[in-house]
């Protein structure tokens, strides 16, 4: 099973807001989720990223991955930085 790490859109039309979401890559946008681990609200000034840490770090281990918007939230709050250190220190 490929699991991703991807958006949920929520809101009122042109008011989005987002949950991160792990699922399996073959279900839809909004569709059937495994866990929420997070949520984006991109209307905010600034912008509002609120993420589980934790439970992504042991998603990442898990080997899902994280869509291209995700992977740039992830980016900015420093994620993917102590992914990869945990990786290569391994």
């Amino acid at each position: 099973m490929a699991v991703k790490i991807r958006l949920k859109r929520l809101g009122a039309k042109k008011s989005p807001f987002y949950r991160i979401v792990v699922a399996d890559s073959r279900s839809p946008r909004d569709g059937r989720i495994i866990e929420e681990v997070g949520t984006y609200n991109p209307v905010a000034q600034p912008a509002i990223v609120d993420i589980n840490e934790e439970s992504v770090l042991k998603w990442l281990q898990d080997g899902a991955k994280p869509s291209d918007t995700v992977r740039n939230l992830f980016s900015n709050q420093g994620i993917m930085e102590k992914y990869h250190n945990a990786k290569n220190s391994k």
